[in-house]
């Protein structure tokens, strides 16, 4: 799930040298690597709390604000639910760009794909997006227009996303969040989840500090290869680099 595991370590290292930058090229392709401590996606463990690499790939059109891209994760969540393959690829498209001086807007289709992950509900999720910025803050809406995640009859699924990545001087960057999914037609699904954290753009590469929780039903998101609750409360250490 293209998390922004790192996108908040990348949004403030592009940030914090934003006047130094050259304008941008017509086409730009950059390329990022990232290892973390536990794949937390909207507050859930992918990986059984353990660590996971990823990394992927940018395109950006910049006269039209037009993007598209792929990224991927080790994973072990579709095989502790009893199906198959332990990557996930994500691949998606949009367009960036103001409305007025102070307002920034994202529109896009994002599709999770799990090859041939042989659950009794695909875990394959295509959602759309819409994002609004104003300053540091954003809101952003995600809405399934499949099944979410393997979840029977899910269809229709939304996660909300508010949050902030505060300017804290000397290259420090302060990561707010707060999420809410709702799941359709499962009550026992839908939660709520936060983060509080720090990132900052060292050079040779970007370090975020997360401290993440959730509210999730335990019932619910307990894995079933070690009975652990993949929605506890937890400090995440994510290391990137774009190229």
């Amino acid at each position: 799930m293209k998390k922004l595991v790192i996108a908040a370590a990348l949004f403030s290292a592009l940030s914090a040298h934003a006047e130094e930058a050259a304008p941008a090229p017509e086409h730009a392709l950059s390329f990022n690597l990232a290892a973390t401590s536990d794949y937390r996606y909207r507050g859930i463990s992918q990986t059984r709390l353990q660590p996971a690499l990823q990394g992927g790939a940018d395109y950006v059109h910049a006269p039209s604000g037009f993007y598209a891209g792929a990224w991927a994760s080790t994973i072990t969540w579709v095989k502790d639910a009893g199906g198959d393959g332990s990557v996930e690829l994500d691949l998606y498209a949009g367009k960036r760009g103001q409305l007025g001086a102070d307002v920034a807007y994202d529109v896009g289709v994002l599709t999770y794909v799990y090859a041939s992950n042989q659950l009794p509900v695909s875990a394959n999720t295509t959602e759309v997006y819409g994002q609004l910025g104003y300053g540091p803050a954003y809101v952003k809406y995600s809405h399934a227009v499949t099944n979410l995640f393997g979840f029977a009859d899910s269809k229709n699924s939304g996660y909300l996303d508010i949050g902030a990545n505060i300017d804290a001087g000397d290259g420090w960057t302060v990561n707010l969040h707060a999420g809410r999914q709702d799941v359709r037609r499962n009550d026992a699904a839908s939660y709520t989840d936060w983060k509080l954290g720090v990132s900052r753009d060292f050079g040779v590469v970007t370090g975020a500090l997360a401290f993440i929780g959730t509210n999730a039903n335990e019932s619910a998101y307990t894995s079933a290869a070690n009975a652990k609750f993949l929605g506890k409360n937890a400090v995440q250490l994510t290391i990137s680099k774009v190229f």
